[in-house]
């Protein structure tokens, strides 16, 4: 399994922050990986939401259905799966001050079957996804935020 962590200072009270990033079809904004999301469900976010996402990863497309496992006042999880992975990604909030919030960013991948093997291959393509979250995912809220 390959886990990436950053600690991303976002420009917006925690409420707002988490209420931008339970939304998963947001991933298009602030994930480079992600070309497509789609709310699958319809009704209140909440945790058992679903979403499917088409990402690119090493210039592969692939599909996943991504689901909401975990919604409180101050921490996210989303659990995407296909055929190949297994794919995490947790969200713990706090406050900064009363305008910014700390987001502790960790995104897990758990590859299965033969792709298990590429796993040793594949870190340093995960931690430059991650570095690339850090960088656009404040820019995307203040854009979202206006």
């Amino acid at each position: 399994m390959i886990t990436v962590t950053r600690s991303i200072l976002l420009a917006a009270p925690l409420d707002e922050a988490v209420s931008y990033l339970e939304d998963f079809e947001h991933t298009e904004e602030w994930d480079p990986g992600t070309v497509r999301c789609v709310r699958v469900d319809e009704g209140p976010l909440r945790p058992g939401a679903t979403w499917h996402n088409t990402s690119r990863f090493r210039g592969r497309t692939t599909e996943l259905s991504y689901r909401l496992e975990v919604r409180e006042p101050a921490r996210l999880v989303f659990v995407g799966t296909n055929a190949t992975v297994t794919a995490r990604d947790e969200m713990l909030f706090e406050p900064a001050s009363a305008e910014e919030t700390l987001l502790r960013y960790q995104a897990s991948f758990r590859f299965k079957g033969l792709a298990r093997l590429a796993t040793p291959f594949l870190r340093n393509e995960c931690e430059r996804l991650a570095d690339e979250v850090a960088e656009r995912l404040p820019s995307a809220l203040a854009e979202h935020s206006r």
